[in-house]
């Protein structure tokens, strides 16, 4: 059970910053890169990206007022075939969820750089933290800044066989940016504090199997299948066929990246072991669901004050909850921002490690707008034969506006090339775009 040991505060160099004087919430506008390589560009498409597609839609709804924000970034940590994919969800005011549409991504490749021997589900609980505390040191010198936001990422990765990156050089510096490099006395927050992992009584609403270890979950059975696909677009990337220290039987030799934003993606060795990890956290209620076989699979918790094991926490920390609000306030039970409550509603965030296979075709990440009025299966089967990513987003937000939600709706869906409505172009090139602009244009 949760504990309120206090954490190590974090120290960063945070962004100034910078918000309009419109009262909503403003992701940075997607466009489309200019040849093969975003260079880690927020919210940039691919086009022809063999590794997965991204499609995001969002629409206040009835709300007077756009509190979500959303980011993305193709090949993440500048490692092509990688990817970064995430909702935040405003409430009283739109300056947290904002925020962290611009920089949760920098705290997190900071971490990563830092630590490139944590487990990931330990790297995305730490990087929460330090959000967490980034807001809440903003809101000592901003009263706008008491605002808050729920938080659902996903990190896919590829890794080796023992669930590293061996292939890596030793000087690596995961696509770190001068904006997202913080100061060298970074501290990362003592995980002691709240426990990642409740457990709820709904068997359809958590993974489908145990924990491997603390604060993480290994989501469905573990798939065999080396995603052989994939890896041949990988290879094609390259723009060569086998390296040539693998046709001796030599490990190979990847070529050195430059540090920098402006880094080409590294195209890790094209090896039967690599692996696609799909790394998901949430705080609050914001969700992410992943399509396997057609089956919807929840890889996030809902962290609610409805929730029982989650009332005890907050009731043991000496606040209360009120139908079902803490303090007869706020709906969620967890996080990021929230200062003035941060007693109660924590930033500690529910993770899930899922090997992707064969059969997992697409992720859904969206926030409460759409999950309110839609269960997990519906949303799959809504979209399962949609195959533009773009457009099986924009069909979600639609269909909560049709059954009336009243809050509002974002929502990111990521295909993948493994599901069997989908093919693999055979090499990414700089133009024709796989996705379709005109729903894009609407964002």
């Amino acid at each position: 059970m949760a504990t309120d040991e206090p954490h190590t505060p974090v120290k960063v160099n945070n962004p100034p910053m910078r918000f309009s004087d419109s009262p909503n919430a403003r992701s940075k506008t997607i466009t489309v890169a200019d040849g093969t390589d975003t260079h880690g560009t927020l919210n940039q498409h691919l086009s022809n990206n063999p590794a997965y597609q991204v499609g995001v839609h969002d629409d206040k709804g009835q709300r007077r007022t756009m509190e979500d924000a959303y980011s993305f970034i193709v090949d993440f940590a500048s490692i092509r075939g990688q990817g970064y994919f995430a909702v935040f969800d405003g409430h009283a005011g739109k300056y947290a969820a904002e925020w962290c549409g611009q920089h949760f991504h920098e705290h997190l490749l900071e971490c990563l750089h830092k630590n490139p021997s944590m487990p990931i589900p330990d790297v995305l609980n730490h990087t929460f933290h330090s959000v967490d505390s980034a807001l809440s040191q903003m809101a000592q010198n901003d009263s706008k800044m008491h605002s808050g936001c729920t938080a659902v990422t996903a990190f896919l990765r590829l890794e080796d066989e023992n669930g590293e990156q061996s292939f890596l050089p030793p000087s690596y510096d995961f696509g770190r940016t001068d904006a997202s490099s913080t100061s060298s006395d970074v501290h990362l927050p003592d995980r002691s504090g709240v426990s990642d992992s409740p457990t709820q009584d709904d068997e359809d609403s958590r993974p489908s199997s145990p924990s491997p270890s603390p604060g993480s979950s290994r989501s469905g059975k573990q798939s065999k299948t080396r995603g052989s696909r994939f890896i041949s677009a990988l290879k094609s990337l390259s723009g060569s066929s086998q390296n040539e220290n693998e046709a001796d039987g030599s490990p190979p030799v990847p070529e050195p990246i430059s540090s920098g934003q402006h880094a080409d993606a590294f195209v890790p060795p094209q090896t039967p072991s690599l692996r696609r990890i799909l790394y998901t956290a949430n705080a609050g209620d914001a969700r992410a669901v992943l399509c396997r076989e057609g089956k919807a699979i929840r890889l996030t918790y809902d962290h609610k004050g409805s929730d029982k094991q989650e009332a005890k926490r907050i009731m043991d920390a000496g606040g209360f909850v009120m139908s079902g609000r803490v303090n007869g306030v706020l709906a969620v039970t967890r996080s990021l921002g929230d200062s003035s409550m941060k007693d109660y509603v924590v930033g500690s965030p529910y993770t899930t490690e899922t090997e992707l296979g064969s059969g997992d075709e697409f992720l859904i990440i969206a926030c409460d707008g759409l999950w309110d009025v839609t269960s997990d299966q519906q949303a799959v089967d809504l979209i399962r034969e949609i195959q533009d990513a773009q457009k099986a987003s924009h069909m979600l937000v639609q269909h909560a506006l049709k059954e009336s939600s009243t809050d509002n709706i974002t929502a990111i869906v990521v295909r993948f090339p493994t599901g069997e409505h989908q093919t693999l172009p055979s090499a990414i090139s700089d133009n024709n775009s796989s996705f379709s602009t005109d729903t894009l244009l609407d964002n």
